[in-house]
């Protein structure tokens, strides 16, 4: 991983945010509604969030879409994250297998609960991070 960018947090904020607008809109417009496409992007605001917080506390972020490995090695520099394990691992789900044909199958609520969720962990790091 020699020479790899890994960027700023900043620039991992401003690419969370595109994806959690992202899965906002398409939630708020799209009929019939790609929940698929929502919960991965509601996924990927949330990861790109932790990711940013590891970068920020100088931590070169592993390339995973575990969400939960991502949280625990978050809350070594923040505990108060501790209170999103659901969150983490109910998102980690929406990181692949949304992606490819399946026979994981979600509902309109998923996306509701998707976007619920990243809108929690992304409010709470942005906090952190932007304040």
């Amino acid at each position: 991983m020699k020479n790899e960018y890994i960027g700023t947090h900043e620039e991992w904020l401003r690419l969370a945010n595109m994806d959690l607008i992202t899965a906002r809109r398409i939630y708020e417009l799209h009929r019939p509604m790609p929940i698929e496409i929502i919960c991965f992007h509601a996924q990927q605001a949330s990861e790109k969030a932790m990711k940013g917080f590891l970068v920020s506390n100088g931590v070169l972020p592993p390339k995973t879409h575990d969400l939960t490995k991502l949280l625990k090695m978050c809350i070594e520099y923040e505990d108060g994250l501790v209170k999103f394990f659901r969150e983490a691992d109910a998102l980690t789900l929406y990181g692949v297998l949304p992606r490819y044909p399946t026979e994981f199958e979600l509902v309109e609520s998923d996306s509701e609960i998707a976007l619920g969720y990243a809108e929690k962990i992304m409010e709470y790091i942005n906090g952190l991070l932007l304040s």
